[in-house]
């Protein structure tokens, strides 16, 4: 596997990323990939240990460490040592739907297992394999073929972000009828409109779901199923059914002015953005200089971002794009330690501070890191005709509840402040499924509203009907939802067939 002594004679070379100077001029992505024959060495760097954390995507502390899924990773980094490309995306499409998709925007569960992070740094896996989806897509290997044999089973998948359409992908080469529905006007879930496109372009996407297209997966948008069609309609007319709606309810936050106009979801702000970008055939100057946002422009005013993790970090960088003069991003718990705690060791996920891209155009358009960690909001401070003024902010500590035992982070006495803000965004994380759909579809949910099923199963205690992806397990990653989608079909491909042979 690799090369046996490639980790030391090669070091790590990730991408090159563009300037923030000049990528926030645009919304377009904006790492270039190294040269083929440069990548190969970053494949030459796999170690092939003998137990390869990198594909076990098991819990340790409850953290996962590796891929959730399996991907082979050894084998594959192998492939692309010696330039076999074909034959690594060939191995990489065994377990793996949509490469394009994780190779932009994963955390790289697999390189924070990799046993050459113990003493060093990881292999570059998740860019190898961004060199071989390329590779793959610019030589003609993807494909989606119709399948020469149907079942005459059929199949409705509720929501298009990756579950659904990674369970779409599989039950369509099984063989039985797929129809995907999607509430939105174009298909992609949060994929294409909770992830701002210079992290992930959606003419991606377009280029996937195309090919599903071609091979007989029908797409049916701008169809809210629970309030366009009945639930029912949809139970009676087909043989199984998966609810892949995602953890879409938003966390809001409940404080004293809460009813200022200037105050939105981070959801639907990256929504309205990614949205004018597609409308506009990607022409970002008549985005940028838009005037008819919902929030009308972001020109000049001061933005405070509430919520410091993904979502977050995407609200920083729209907003700087967008040419606000200020972008202030609040965070509740501590910063993370800059290098690994002795209590979170390798191969665990490294609880470790990470400066994103859109903290980094921060700096370098404002002079300093946009984050405020350890403060949360007080009050929002509205003017004579309820519009934004400010926020009120209060710094918080850990303390132990004598009662519960719990480390709760409450306010320290006299700290209190206040922001200039003119928009607010609320990135706080979301609290599960929405009640109009499972309560149309009648399927229980646990007590953070997700969908309930048996511990390791994706059937709902109604007949007929799955679920999969964040409705499943709440909030969580890309790479996630995709394995979810591929297991959902799986147990829908046998409850149909009596077996499996995905």
């Amino acid at each position: 596997m690799g090369k046996a002594t490639g980790f030391m004679e090669y070091e790590r070379r990730d991408s090159i990323s563009e300037s923030p100077e000049n990528r926030i001029k645009n919304f377009d992505e904006f790492h270039t990939s190294l040269p083929l024959e440069e990548q190969r060495l970053q494949g030459a760097r796999c170690m092939a240990c003998g137990v390869p954390f990198c594909q076990a995507g098991a819990m340790i502390s409850g953290m996962v460490s590796g891929c959730p899924l399996h991907n082979l990773v050894p084998e594959t980094n192998d492939l692309v040592y010696h330039g076999n490309w074909e034959q690594a995306y060939r191995r990489l499409s065994k377990t793996h739907s949509f490469p394009e998709f994780t190779s932009r925007v994963c955390p790289a569960l697999c390189e924070a297992a990799c046993t050459c992070g113990l003493d060093g740094q990881a292999v570059a896996t998740k860019e190898n394999e961004k060199a071989i989806i390329d590779y793959a897509f610019e030589n003609g290997l993807v494909v989606e073929e119709e399948p020469k044999v149907r079942t005459g089973k059929s199949v409705a998948i509720i929501g298009s972000g990756p579950s659904g359409l990674a369970a779409a992908q599989l039950l369509n080469k099984r063989g039985h009828k797929v129809t995907v529905y999607e509430r939105s006007d174009r298909p992609g879930g949060l994929l294409r409109y909770g992830i701002p496109n210079m992290k992930l372009d959606k003419r991606s996407i377009d280029r996937r779901v195309a090919l599903m297209e071609k091979a007989g997966v029908e797409f049916k948008c701008n169809v809210n199923v629970g309030k366009d069609i009945k639930a029912s309609e949809i139970v009676k007319k087909y043989d199984r059914v998966i609810l892949c709606c995602g953890a879409s309810n938003p966390r809001d936050i409940s404080v004293e002015g809460r009813d200022a106009k200037g105050i939105y979801f981070a959801v639907d702000f990256l929504k309205e953005v990614s949205k004018k970008i597609m409308d506009n055939d990607y022409d970002y100057a008549k985005v940028i200089d838009a005037k008819d946002f919902s929030f009308a422009s972001l020109e000049g005013k001061h933005v405070v971002v509430i919520g410091g993790g993904d979502t977050g970090n995407d609200c920083v960088g729209t907003s700087i794009r967008l040419k606000a003069a200020k972008v202030t991003q609040l965070e509740m718990m501590p910063a993370a330690p800059v290098e690994r705690a002795q209590n979170n060791p390798w191969p665990e996920w490294p609880r470790v501070l990470k400066t994103d891209y859109g903290q980094e155009e921060a700096i370098h358009c404002f002079g300093s890191d946009p984050r405020i960690f350890k403060t949360t909001v007080t009050e929002f401070v509205k003017g004579p005709k309820g519009e934004l003024k400010a926020v009120k902010t209060v710094e918080l500590e850990r303390k132990i509840d004598a009662k519960t035992g719990r480390m709760n982070m409450v306010p320290v006495e006299g700290t209190q402040k206040e922001i200039k803000a003119d928009i607010v965004l609320i990135a706080a994380g979301f609290l599960g499924s929405e009640n109009y759909v499972t309560s149309s579809f009648g399927v229980e949910v646990d007590g953070r509203t997700n969908v309930a099923t048996k511990a390791g199963e994706y059937k709902t205690n109604q007949d007929k009907i799955f679920t999969a992806g964040d409705m499943h397990r709440g909030q969580s990653l890309v790479v996630w939802a995709i394995a979810e989608g591929r297991n959902v079909a799986k147990a829908v491909d046998e409850s149909l067939m009596g077996y499996s042979n995905l």
